[in-house]
């Protein structure tokens, strides 16, 4: 259990004490900055220690620059505990991003619970790609009251709960990460209709955490390769849209030896909130309402020509066999012909940067086929270069 004890320590010490009665055995991590005495287990300058220049820069004069390191210094602290069975904490802003960056360095499936202000707003920044379940505190962290006694313990038997019942492994199948987007989906269900009885095929919503999350499993060896056909967060990470997963997608498979196939998924499309969230200077660009909370924007050739280079960037970095399909005649459900995305100049910007720049090699092909995304033969495509990439080739391999 980890916190601020310096002013959280009632609340906390609460939240011990009823984990303490469901019989589990608690560790208490002070992340006080402050320099006060600390009642905890493992002192703030223990965890201090761990930042990458000492506690020196941790236990400074300003409050965000020692918050912001004392952060890093229990992100690098909790991973090497070998002893934890599920991380708990309780705070607010503050409290909340100290705890949650050690959260988001654990492995996914150990339990992990947040009590938190800030849970009822956006908490993308907090939760990532990590399976953190944050809970609202309702009432600030301050105090024990009839509300504060029952969330705290609330928190402490939901943690309580998912130590004392793991689950087992649920099956043998190999894991298969795919991205899909609502503009995708016919392709990407047909293709784990394909595999389905081969792999246990996971399949990531691709609105930025969704592509963090999927790599972030590949990332801990937990996915035996991806069939990556959405790489729409790119288009938002260069149109400024707001489902971007960030300048570092796909960066993951340059350090990580994984089979890779891919594809220009939804790469017709920035996303926005609702219509009246679009920035002013994009109004008087073809926009399209998805629903009543999504808007889409068709990427124009210029936009289209950088995304084809940060694509191929990306894929000629990989460490391991790639395949990148390009489907000609359309790369979403609305960029067919009469479709309100059609643009053949847009979509030929794009496929010829990611041509031009790609560098194929014995174990990496780019191909072009006459097939939209969502047609059955493209699936078909797909599934082929995966069967490709998934198999042994020691001699492609030792010739890179």
């Amino acid at each position: 259990m980890a916190g601020t004890f310096d002013t959280k320590g009632r609340e906390l010490s609460y939240l011990r004490q009823c984990l303490e009665k469901l019989g589990l055995r608690v560790v208490t991590v002070d992340l006080s900055t402050s320099g006060k005495p600390s009642p905890a287990s493992v002192h703030p300058r223990e965890v201090a220690r761990h930042h990458p220049q000492g506690e020196g820069a941790v236990f400074t004069k300003d409050r965000g620059s020692s918050v912001t390191a004392m952060a890093l210094a229990f992100e690098r602290f909790i991973v090497t505990r070998r002893d934890v069975g599920g991380l708990i904490s309780a705070g607010g802003s503050g409290g909340t991003a100290l705890a949650t960056a050690a959260m988001r360095a654990l492995p996914v499936g150990l339990p992990k619970v947040m009590v938190s202000t800030m849970a009822s707003g956006d908490t993308r920044a907090y939760v990532g790609p990590s399976d953190i379940c944050m809970m609202y505190s309702v009432t600030d962290v301050q105090g024990i009251n009839r509300i504060s006694h029952k969330v705290l313990a609330n928190a402490a038997h939901a943690l309580a709960g998912m130590i004392a019942h793991p689950t087992g492994e649920m099956e043998a199948r190999p894991a298969l990460g795919l991205t899909m987007f609502g503009v995708t989906t016919p392709c990407v269900q047909a293709v784990t209709r394909r595999l389905g009885d081969q792999y246990d095929c996971l399949v990531f919503h691709a609105t930025g955490t969704g592509g963090q999350s999927m790599e972030k499993l590949a990332d801990s060896g937990l996915l035996a390769g991806v069939i990556d056909v959405s790489t729409t967060e790119i288009a938002d990470e260069i149109g400024g849209g707001v489902l971007s997963a960030g300048p570092t997608r796909l960066d993951v498979f340059a350090s990580r030896d994984l089979p890779y196939v891919g594809s220009c998924g939804a790469l017709d499309m920035i996303n926005f909130g609702a219509w009246d969230s679009v920035p002013e200077r994009f109004r008087g660009r073809r926009l399209y309402r998805h629903n009543p909370s999504i808007t889409l924007m068709r990427t124009t050739a210029d936009e289209c020509r950088a995304i084809g280079e940060f694509i191929a960037r990306k894929l000629n970095a990989m460490r391991g066999p790639v395949r990148f399909l390009i489907p000609e005649a359309g790369v979403s459900a609305i960029d067919r012909p009469g479709q309100p995305f059609h643009d053949p100049d847009a979509d030929r910007a794009l496929f010829t940067a990611i041509e031009t720049n790609f560098r194929a090699g014995p174990n990496r092909r780019l191909l072009r086929l006459p097939l939209h995304i969502n047609d059955d033969a493209f699936a078909d495509a797909l599934v082929a270069a995966w069967q490709e990439v998934c198999a042994p080739q020691p001699a492609a391999r030792a010739a890179r």
